[in-house]
């Protein structure tokens, strides 16, 4: 309804305008917020505070002249002022029921637009480096990641899903070297192992199949193992296709699906790693100092320039990314959102500083980055750090196992990716209001409950019965809940737009608790007829709307508990 109180304070504006109260009009359109108290009505606009000193007049006169402004409508039930000028609507209850019959009538597209308007749109995340099993860093974006992929699909884009593997470097030499060791029976003990090892015992585990000739199948190759302990170069592919399994079932457990895998390796085997160093030397970006290349990212705003090749030999890390989203520019995503980890933050100015130097058309602030911070596992009050099979952290796996897939993903998304988070295990496992998780599931197995029994009361044709009598839900709890309703599409749209996909979370349990506390107030199936028919249409309208915003974070709305 903003749109619309928008269009009548935008009137009444237009009003005072020509009365000569206003001397021009604001350059955008006034703006319609909820109030922090439910109880000053239902939506709020500051624009008499904002025009005051223009108009010459205090802000609550100015309030009253705009409220005898409005035209007359059917949309506004009353207008009060409250505190220093804020205009606060009230509206009639029967718009606020109506949003039942478009929940029911849209289905599983309610909540749904078309802002993308088919445009491409790539989501990069997880982009583990193939060294060992996901850690639950990584879960937290594969969680963000794939709910951003099912907000911006939700919202009109064309969305393509990309992992990123890191198959190149000295962290897959140091697997290597790891397997290898133990392949000649050394441990992390020994005075010969690696200075730089992994140490889990998932190393023991690709050398004991690399030793008995076993085959893996990764995502898009089929690797032998040779079991000479001798051919490093035979341990490494082996054991990166070991990895790579390991992690793509990770993530099939998580029920997150890649349209595409992109290897580091290509990007050096293709020679678009050379070919964008070339360009940015023809171009004049780059200069020699010490034995090494030096890229003049000061010249895009970076704070200091950045070596691109070591004296030694061999690229620096960004050089790589440069060339990897300058693939991405060709293959012609309009936008393309990184999802990663906080440690990330340093490569995005000398990462788009490379593209920049490249004279490709590439725009300002393309690609975009979601950065997510770090996660604290605790279990019965402590610190969880160490996984036996990963050696030094807690991986996704071990998160799954324990609480299941769904309190794994809504808990790991539920918080903005800004800030640190606690995975607390005890509460994921609670059976109880306050897991977050099981409160909203709940609330849809209720409405499936109630909708199951009401077809042994009355015909299944009840619920849309229900639309033609819906002025008998006039009572609080009722209101509350469709007025929860009705802001899911603003939900959808504005998390989708500031990239935060924590606000469906933090809106479903909102919903969840009107529903339950509709629930609690009033009898469904005993009601009279009529009553009873229209409260089947808002469980209805409840179900599809708490699923639909269940499958935005990729968390399941069971139909029992």
């Amino acid at each position: 309804m903003k749109p619309e109180l928008a269009a009548l304070m935008t009137a009444a504006l237009e009003q005072l305008l020509s009365e000569g109260a206003l001397a021009a009009l604001p350059d955008a359109p006034p703006q319609i917020d909820y109030p922090k108290d439910p109880t000053h009505g239902d939506f709020s606009c500051n624009v008499a505070m904002v025009l005051a000193k223009q108009a010459r007049l205090s802000p609550r006169d100015l309030a009253a002249k705009l409220i005898e402004a409005v035209p007359d409508n059917s949309l506004i039930d009353r207008i009060n002022i409250a505190g220093p000028g804020f205009i606060n609507f009230f509206i009639n209850p029967r718009h606020h029921t109506a949003v039942i019959r478009q929940i029911i009538t849209a289905g599983p597209d309610f909540g749904r637009c078309n802002t993308g308007q088919g445009r491409k749109v790539q989501v990069e995340f997880v982009s583990a480096n193939p060294t060992g099993p996901l850690h639950v860093g990584h879960g937290r974006g594969a969680a963000i990641g794939d709910s951003l992929g099912r907000l911006l699909a939700a919202t009109g884009w064309v969305v393509q899903r990309e992992f990123y593997y890191n198959d190149a470097g000295q962290q897959i030499q140091n697997l290597a070297l790891s397997v290898q060791a133990r392949a000649q029976g050394k441990d992390p003990s020994h005075a010969d192992w690696p200075k730089d090892g992994y140490q889990g015992t998932y190393i023991q585990d690709v050398a004991t199949a690399y030793l008995a000739n076993e085959t893996v199948e990764a995502a898009d190759r089929e690797i032998s193992a040779k079991g000479d302990v001798a051919d490093l170069e035979a341990i490494r592919e082996f054991a990166v296709a070991c990895l790579r399994r390991e992690q793509d079932q990770d993530l099939k457990a998580f029920a997150v699906v890649f349209d595409k895998y992109f290897l580091e390796s290509s990007l050096y085997d293709s020679g678009a790693v050379e070919e964008t160093v070339s360009t940015l030397a023809q171009a004049g970006h780059t200069f020699e100092e010490e034995g090494a290349l030096w890229l003049k990212t000061t010249t895009f705003g970076d704070d200091k320039d950045r070596v691109m090749r070591k004296r030694e030999g061999g690229y620096t890390y960004f050089v790589p990314d440069v060339a990897y989203h300058h693939d991405k520019w060709q293959r012609g995503f309009e936008r393309v959102i990184n999802e990663q980890g906080a440690d990330h933050h340093s490569t995005i100015t000398r990462v788009r500083a490379g593209l920049h130097g490249l004279n490709a058309g590439i725009p300002e602030g393309w690609p975009e980055y979601v950065l997510h911070q770090m996660v604290t596992v605790m279990r019965e009050g402590a610190e969880v750090k160490l996984s036996k099979r990963a050696g030094s952290y807690v991986t996704l796996r071990d998160l799954i196992d324990w609480v299941g897939r769904d309190a794994t993903r809504y808990f790991l998304v539920a918080r903005a990716p800004s800030s640190q988070l606690t995975f607390d295990v005890d509460l994921a496992l609670a059976r109880s209001n306050e897991n977050p998780v099981y409160y909203i599931q709940y609330a849809h197995a209720r409405a499936v409950s109630v909708l199951r029994k009401a077809e042994d009361v009355a015909d299944a044709a009840a619920a849309t019965e229900g639309l033609e009598h819906l002025d008998c839900l006039m009572e609080p709890e009722a209101l509350a809940l469709t007025i929860s309703l009705g802001r899911f599409p603003e939900v959808v749209a504005g998390a989708a737009e500031r990239l935060e996909p924590h606000d469906v979370a933090n809106y479903l349990r909102q919903a969840a608790a009107d529903f339950h506390s509709f629930y609690n107030a009033h009898n469904i199936l005993e009601a009279e007829p009529d009553t009873m028919r229209a409260r089947l249409a808002l469980i209805t309208a409840a179900k599809q709307v708490i699923a639909s915003g269940l499958d935005l974070l990729g968390v399941s709305a069971p139909e029992s508990m």
